[in-house]
């Protein structure tokens, strides 16, 4: 599926600048793994993640 150049720059920033998902996807349990889980469906940039890359932001990317 293709994606627009801004999904996929959303997305960019949510996997490599946005620190909180970062540490989320990192750690894979704790309060701020809790907090993404809640926020990712307000927050466009996780939405966007989830779009390109198939899973929730808070999860690592599977290979």
């Amino acid at each position: 599926m293709a994606h627009g150049k801004i999904t996929k720059k959303m997305a960019d920033v949510c996997k490599n600048a946005c620190p909180v998902c970062k540490t989320a996807r990192k750690k894979g349990e704790g309060l701020i793994h809790a907090f993404v889980k809640l926020e990712a469906p307000v927050c466009p940039f996780c939405r966007s993640y989830k779009k390109v890359y198939g899973v929730p932001s808070y999860e690592k990317i599977k290979k």
